[in-house]
């Protein structure tokens, strides 16, 4: 009796956060039978999209944001031949099934094994890409036919209705509630029972030793990547029945943030539990929605939800538990020259050099270019600020932060409110923003404390989701700023009102920002954030104040990325909150990987790159370089990003000069 108790307690026990979720729906956020079925399906249909995600996490230990998006292509392929071509349902389902497999086999022998040895950001950030390519797809797909796909649904195969109270089910809702289960119920029992699903799982669980048993890793990804593509076919089919296809990609954000929360609630790994906790989300989603004055409240009801969630695991204690931080690390740090090649005459004029080279280039911006292109330059100045705070959090301390704008917006906000109600000057109003963006980062670290990697990249995305729907929204605050913002003269005396000089002034704070970031990094709290994400447990037992160095890490990056904000609404004359949506977010994340988070420039030189090529690069043959299949390319040739490639050249030509050098001190 005692095992038999004992093993239900074992089983139990992980899916407590989801039947904590239910239970919040069913005390605070009441439905109708019907309803609460409708939330059960959708629900189902987040899981499906969850565990294909789990089911490459297993495989390459990334985050798939182009899960939604492997199946959207099939799924209006189905669409095409059922509604606008009348074929059957059943063929529709069929063919749009095997394209999703095929699919997935592409993407992962194209692309994925292509990043096979590169750090796992890349990847992850290489998976945006893989977006964007489907994305295009999926919109051209649909002129074989002549039409529209968007909002088109399949008509249910047969004529069965239920009527629940208000609530009119069809056989499509049906068809969901049956073939979603029986969907991932089948997973479980591939990776259970047979030989191809052990190897699978043997090889997520320690991949290099797999190889060294003869198990084929690279092929085993393939499967998992057709698998994750034809759950996620089944998703998008089945949610076209019953909602219709989706407007404006295949997954929203608040559906991302679902998807993700079920995952890490599952501990990433744990596929009964990540289904369960998928549909517990999709009840409490609904319930909100039916229940809340405006569907702008979700976000923030969810996020305390998920956090909730979260905070109620155990911290795990298994090597995969502890692998969710470590692996994330991009690149080493960059070393300095040793002195005695720093000292070369040659060495120190290329250093000098580049500097002057780099001084004129700023110079000439303003006299060469047109005022709209001396705006957006200062675009990329305030980017490669918000870069910055990026390094400091995920290139310092390894914590992956995905809402990084949602601190940018607090700043944005605060400063614009300084300026517009309180004539505050400009200067001033940065300080200010500095301030509460990095005690907006405090308080975000402080229950984010016991969270590390993917779990905290999602704790990230859903406060960033908060915020800009909303935390400053002026339809739930009064004090939001919503007129134009004018750029008063500095201290009274000094205007910044043209572009030119706006120009100016971002690049010196950017110069101050940048100059405070080397010194942090030079000083006994920069090299205490770099050990505990090296090593915690060796940090600790060498007396490095683990909670209070997280927090500081959390804070500097939250007040450089208020600064940012307050630049960026002065530069728009506004404060939009739509300029600071979750979108945004992954585009500066990109940025900083692609620019390199090893060094304090990267962030610079990636926000210049995404950027530049999108806004000056005008050649058509070069235009490609700003989408994903260009960030794609710029990571698959340089995995540590462009500042890597920096250093690398540096270390090349000094080497050369040193030892020329010291060629010559020898002959002589």
């Amino acid at each position: 009796m005692s095992k038999i108790v004992s093993d239900l307690r074992r089983t139990l026990t992980p899916l407590t956060p989801a039947f904590a979720l239910v239970a919040v729906q069913l005390v605070f956020f009441g439905l109708p039978a019907g309803a609460f079925i409708r939330g059960i399906v959708l629900g189902l249909l987040t899981a499906l999209l969850a565990v294909g995600m789990a089911l490459v996490y297993r495989a390459n230990r990334v985050i798939n944001f182009a899960q939604a998006d492997l199946g959207f292509v099939p799924a209006i392929l189905s669409v095409g031949l059922i509604v606008f071509n009348g074929l059957p349902y059943l063929f529709g389902l069929g063919v749009g099934l095997i394209s999703s497999i095929v699919l997935g086999a592409i993407v992962e022998l194209a692309i994925v094994r292509r990043f096979v040895r590169s750090p796992r950001l890349v990847l992850t950030v290489a998976t945006l890409g893989i977006t964007q390519l489907l994305s295009v797809l999926a919109i051209i797909l649909p002129r074989l036919w002549d039409e529209v796909a968007a909002s088109e649904r399949i008509p249910p195969p047969v004529a069965w209705k239920l009527t629940v109270g208000t609530f009119i089910l069809n056989a499509n809702d049906l068809i969901a509630m049956i073939l979603a289960p029986l969907a991932m119920i089948a997973v479980g029992l591939f990776l259970s029972k047979t030989q191809v699903g052990i190897a699978v799982r043997a090889a997520a669980e320690r991949s290099d030793r797999a190889a060294l048993l003869g198990i084929p890793v690279g092929w085993l990804s393939t499967i998992v990547w057709m698998l994750a593509s034809a759950l996620s076919f089944l998703a998008l089919f089945l949610r076209s029945g019953i909602l219709g296809v989706p407007i404006g990609g295949a997954l929203s954000v608040s559906g991302l943030v679902l998807a993700l929360a079920a995952l890490v609630i599952g501990r990433l790994r744990n596929l009964p539990t990540i289904a369960v906790a998928a549909v517990a989300l999709g009840i409490l989603e609904y319930g909100v929605q039916w229940n809340a004055e405006s569907p702008l409240l979700v976000a923030p009801f969810i996020a305390v939800a998920v956090m909730a969630a979260l905070l109620m695991q155990r911290k795990g204690v298994s090597r995969l538990d502890q692998d969710t931080t470590a692996s994330w690390r991009l690149a080493d740090e960059v070393h300095d020259l040793a002195p005695e090649v720093a000292r070369v005459p040659w060495v120190r004029v290329m250093r000098w050099g580049t500097y002057a080279v780099v001084l004129a280039s700023l110079v000439a911006i303003p006299i060469l270019l047109r005022t709209d292109q001396v705006i957006k330059a200062t675009a990329i100045f305030i980017y490669g600020i918000i870069g910055l705070s990026l390094v400091v959090l995920t290139g310092w301390a390894g914590q992956i932060s995905l809402g990084q704008v949602g601190f940018v917006a607090i700043g944005a906000a605060v400063s614009a409110k300084c300026t517009e109600a309180w004539g505050v000057d400009l200067t001033l109003s940065l300080v200010i923003a500095a301030i509460v963006g990095g005690l907006a980062a405090f308080l975000v670290g402080l229950p984010a404390l016991r969270l590390r990697g993917l779990y905290l990249a999602v704790v990230t995305l859903v406060f960033a989701l908060s915020v800009t729907s909303w935390l400053l929204n002026d339809r739930f605050f009064e004090w939001i700023p919503t007129k134009r913002i004018e750029r008063f003269p500095l201290f009274g005396r000094l205007d910044i009102d043209t572009p030119t000089r706006f120009y100016v002034y971002t690049l010196l704070v950017l110069i101050v920002v940048f100059g405070g970031v080397r010194g942090i990094r030079r000083s006994r709290t920069g090299r205490a954030i770099l050990a505990l994400r090296d090593n915690e447990r060796a940090a600790q037992a060498f007396g490095v104040p683990v909670i209070w160095v997280k927090l500081t890490a959390f804070t500097i990056s939250g007040a450089i990325a208020g600064v940012a904000g307050g630049l960026y609404t002065h530069l728009n004359y506004s404060f939009d909150i739509n300029s600071y949506n979750v979108g945004r977010s992954l585009e500066v994340f990109t940025a900083s990987i692609v620019g390199g988070l090893g060094v304090s420039f990267g962030a610079i030189l990636g926000a210049a790159y995404l950027r530049g090529t999108e806004w000056f690069v005008t050649a058509p043959e070069w235009r490609f370089l700003s989408t994903g299949a260009g960030v794609m390319f710029m990571l698959l040739v340089l995995p540590g990003g462009l500042g890597a490639l920096v250093i690398r050249v540096r270390d090349e030509l000094s080497g050369r000069m040193y030892r020329r050098a010291r060629k010559k001190e020898n002959v002589s």
